[in-house]
């Protein structure tokens, strides 16, 4: 036998994944492989002669760098003496600042990091990580790539993502030559919403730095360093190298950081059995000591592979965290797809998105999942409003703001007549008008004509090869009255001169003043202290495009103005014949005119009386005064009926059938989905009331069940109950009414 709630769960997103049990051997685990070494060091004579049990003898190229560079002497016979179940502790104490632990984890080795994650749980990681991030306040990185390469729809998706407020932009390409074209896209666009937003092409190392030395990027975080020295070599790298790198882009004031990730090793087959996150503290050794700024890591594109191991997750906030501990910039992944469940996703970036860190993505794409050329991407531009409601749910800044639509049509225009212009000063392969109109308005590059690929390569390789640089750039968008883009593009260059966004966590504010570690640490010792989301940062977070004012809607509620639909009798009096009563909330037609529904209560009266009639019994219509709860409205109703039946009717729309000598919160039949109920139905109930009158057989009336109705519209029915609560006068008795014929 099979169970088919099993069958239908197989189908689940979640269940489509791939789940594995550990196999240290081949380094498919996340933490804890018998591999790893127990933490040491032994120094003699000023230097390192052992880590982690390995002699000095046996030490690989990984072993020799760290030892060299990456280990405070003075603090590691400390530091490596002191349980790491201390250290731990003082990671979540928020009376012992950042720098202490700076300082002590300075002297630690691989093996002691780790170790020190073992003794934390999750909750205790993301404490450690609000307070070990470098740059007080957090910030996000977008990726902008399209599958045409098309240089307008590049410009005016980066000019969006800057005005949505991510603080740098990358992208990418599918045919490196084209690398030149799509870094100048993307810088062009990037400084047309706000200047200082920086940018980087992701591509082959030497080609990386050439744009870097043309001026067409900004930053760079393509210097991937492992942690075994297989695949170092693999590489053709090893740590000297990427130090030098390192500093060559330094050397003409382009910001780096290198790339790791738990499970890289493993995926390209010399873990050599020891764990993802023993091997990933290597790594960010590597990058502490070859004096890198920062680490682009979270698993980055191996997250699937942790992700199929237990604790999986868990490691990847714990590289994350053992970064930030070393002092270093971290931009924390979420950036490829981490799960096909919206909710293991969700859970997977709450790790680093309420405890922030310094690039919470790297990067988030700003295009749709089609036209992201980093493999997908786990968010994408879809879901950007779910990303500004969680902000306003939690008031965390997760790095952007909501923007309104006509705001990001002017500046998609401008970045894209801005490109056009520098295409045509360049005589490269121009961008036709209607090109840049698509590009304004694109979902896509569907959206896009094909442009002439082989002519755009040649452009591409005359930028990078020629004597065009961003000068040249900077020049033509002058000319041609663009000086507010030309402006902020040649800042970014003085900026590169000055050098003071080099600073670990470097980011530029609107007036390209440098936010770092620096000039802006974190500074988070438990409440009232570091980042607070406030003031008019919080203002422009919570400021949503869809957010409505809900006085608005209350003076929207009496939808046609009309206050003379009935005529008042008297005080209702207790009925001696078989009839029903038609009992109405204080607000029904005298403040509130349309159900939650939309349907009109005037006709929804009609309704109901056309029901009731055709059961054969009269009915009359009572307004109660004294409660706006449905239940109490039917029970009193139903007290003044000639029958003992009653009708109880909200201005909302919630209708109850009730009986005389039944308790309030018991009834005969209740319709609280108010929204799901039309005009038919409500005949239906009345003509059901009538059956009940009579004595006769009722089958109840059916309505569509919606589990979704709540969840929309719990705000209008909150503004509906509470104007018809309002009007409520306790001491006054029903009020008997007569529905006036509408002219």
């Amino acid at each position: 036998m099979k169970s088919k709630r099993f069958e239908e769960l197989a189908q689940r997103p979640v269940n489509q994944e791939t789940y594995i049990k550990p196999w240290p051997e081949y380094g498919l685990i996340p933490v804890g492989s018998p591999s790893d070494p127990t933490p040491g060091i032994k120094i003699g004579g000023g230097r390192v002669s052992e880590i982690d049990g390995r002699q000095l003898d046996d030490f690989d190229l990984i072993d020799c760098f760290i030892a060299e560079h990456a280990i405070d002497l003075n603090v590691a016979g400390r530091a490596m003496a002191m349980p790491s179940v201390d250290i731990a502790r003082m990671l979540v104490d928020i009376n012992v600042p950042r720098s202490d632990i700076i300082e002590l984890i300075s002297g630690c080795t691989p093996a002691k990091l780790v170790d020190i994650i073992q003794q934390m749980n999750v909750l205790e990681m993301m404490m450690g990580l609000a307070k070990m991030r470098a740059r007080k306040n957090p910030a996000n990185q977008a990726h902008v790539t399209n599958r045409k390469e098309h240089p307008a729809l590049l410009a005016a998706d980066a000019a969006e993502a800057a005005l949505r407020g991510f603080s740098e932009i990358e992208t990418t390409i599918a045919v490196t030559r084209y690398a030149p074209l799509n870094a100048l896209a993307i810088l062009v666009g990037s400084q047309t919403a706000r200047g200082g937003v920086l940018t980087q092409c992701a591509v082959e190392e030497a080609t990386n730095l050439r744009l870097g030395f043309k001026g067409l990027t900004t930053y760079s975080e393509t210097l991937s360093v492992y942690g075994t020295e297989k695949t170092f070599v693999d590489g053709d790298d090893t740590p000297w190298s990427k130090a030098f790198l390192g500093a060559a882009y330094a050397s003409r004031g382009v910001k780096t950081r290198y790339t790791s990730g738990t499970g890289a090793a493993a995926l390209m087959g010399h873990s050599e059995g020891k764990s993802m996150l023993y091997l990933e503290a290597r790594c960010l050794l590597v990058t502490r000591g070859a004096g890198s700024q920062g680490t682009q890591n979270g698993s980055i594109s191996c997250i699937a592979l942790p992700g199929s191991l237990p604790g999986g997750f868990r490691s990847v906030l714990a590289e994350n965290l053992i970064a930030s501990m070393l002092g270093l910039e971290v931009a924390s992944g979420n950036d490829a797809v981490a799960s096909h469940s919206e909710m293991r996703k969700s859970a997977k970036l709450m790790l680093q998105f309420i405890p922030g860190t310094d690039f919470i993505t790297s990067g988030y794409g700003a295009i749709p999942r089609y036209d992201n050329m980093f493999g997908g991407g786990n968010f994408d531009v879809s879901e950007m409003d779910d990303w500004y409601v969680l902000q306003r749910d939690l008031q965390v800044d997760g790095g952007i703001v909501p923007v309104r639509e006509k705001d990001v049509l002017r500046v998609r225009e401008k970045a894209v007549l801005a490109l056009q212009a520098v295409f045509n000063k360049l005589q490269f392969p121009p961008i036709e008008d209607s090109e840049v109109s698509a590009a304004i308005s694109a979902y896509s590059s569907k959206d896009l004509p094909d442009r002439d690929r082989v002519a755009d390569i040649g452009a591409a390789q005359e930028l990078l090869t020629g004597p065009l640089s961003v000068l040249d750039v900077i020049k033509a968008l002058e000319e041609s009255g663009f000086h507010d883009i030309a402006g902020n593009i040649l800042e970014l260059q003085r900026q590169r001169v000055v050098g003071d966004y080099l600073q670990p966590a470097a980011i530029f504010d609107e007036n390209f003043q440098v936010v770092s570690a620096l000039t802006q640490p974190n500074d988070y010792q438990g409440p009232g202290t570091g980042y607070r989301v406030e003031g008019q940062r919080w203002d422009q977070l919570q400021n949503l495009p869809q957010a409505w004012d809900p006085k608005a809607f209350l003076a929207d509620l009496d939808g046609d103005g009309r206050t003379d639909w009935f005529e008042e009798l008297g005080p209702a009096q207790p009925g001696q014949d078989r009839e029903i009563i038609i009992a109405v909330d204080p607000a029904f037609g005298n403040g509130i005119s349309k159900s939650i529904g939309g349907l009109n209560l005037y006709e929804v009266l009609q309704a109901l009386q056309a029901g009731v009639q055709a059961g054969g019994v009269p009915a009359r219509i009572v307004r109660v005064f004294h409660t706006s709860d449905c239940a109490f409205i039917g029970h009193a109703g139903a007290q003044l009926s000639g029958s003992g039946i009653a009708i109880g009717i909200q201005s909302k729309g919630t209708t109850v059938i009730h009986q005389r000598d039944l308790a309030p919160l018991e009834n005969l039949e209740l319709f609280p989905q108010a929204p799901n109920l039309d005009l038919d139905l409500y005949r239906q109930i009345g003509n059901n009331a009538a059956l009940h009158a009579a004595g006769k057989p009722a089958v109840p009336v059916s309505v569509k069940i919606d589990n979704t109705v709540r969840l929309r519209l719990i705000v209008q029915t909150t503004l509906l109950q509470c104007r018809a609560t309002q009007m409520v006068i306790p001491d006054r008795p029903p009020e008997e009414l007569r529905l006036r014929k509408r002219t």
